[in-house]
């Protein structure tokens, strides 16, 4: 057995974590509270509010223009990635939602961010089957339906340019993902796993952060 070297994360230790990330703006902590307000429960598909400093730092890192999100919500996360991008950037957002998308295109106007999203209400293996198949992302944010993540990446790596970086959220799965028996989206995710750490045409790592965040490299 491995010894771990993460200490338990309290309260107390999640708000030392917070308070020494760059702060969330206002617009940002605005739709934080709507969400948690107005979708009760469903409120905990949105991020983390660590990964939205994460993906904003993640576009600037790699010089991100081309941002392809899979699976959007309220909008957080999107929200942080544009912001961080140049004013030519573009990002995709993927989602299937009108009334969850609703609260993120107020949130994207009132940042000023609008221009740069380019949401597309459809099943997203459709809308990503529809992209040039040519390399040409720097960046995927993929927090979709579980079964399906590993239809999404074969989509994916593919269209990824040399460097860039596909992020991959819940991938430990609330720690279920450690039982062979999982079914449903727990198998899902075990599934997706496997398959990116045999996948020749990436490096990736996994990583402890939130509920598991993969991080993979196209090489």
């Amino acid at each position: 057995m491995h010894e771990t070297k993460n200490p338990q994360l309290t309260p107390e230790l999640y708000a030392y974590v917070l308070d020494h990330n760059p702060p969330l703006d206002p617009v940002q902590e605005e739709l934080v509270e709507v969400t948690r307000a107005r979708f009760g429960a469903a409120a905990a598909m949105q991020s983390a509010r660590e990964q939205g400093p994460l993906l904003a730092f993640l576009v600037r890192l790699t010089g991100a223009r081309q941002v392809v999100e899979v699976g959007t919500f309220t909008g957080f996360s999107a929200l942080s990635m544009a912001q961080a991008l140049p004013a030519d950037g573009r990002l995709i957002a993927c989602d299937v939602s009108e009334e969850w998308t609703a609260v993120a295109r107020q949130a994207w106007a009132k940042a000023g961010v609008a221009d740069r999203v380019d949401l597309r209400i459809a099943p997203a293996l459709d809308t990503l089957r529809a992209l040039p198949r040519e390399p040409w992302i720097d960046l995927v944010y993929l927090d979709a339906d579980k079964g399906s993540y590993v239809a999404y990446w074969e989509e994916l790596v593919p269209r990824m340019r040399p460097g860039g970086i596909i992020a991959a959220d819940n991938t430990l799965y609330h720690g279920r993902v450690v039982d062979p028996r999982a079914t449903g989206d727990t198998a899902g995710i075990r599934a997706f796993n496997d398959r990116v750490a045999s996948d020749e045409r990436v490096e990736a790592l996994l990583l402890t952060v939130a509920d598991g965040l993969t991080l993979a490299r196209r090489l």
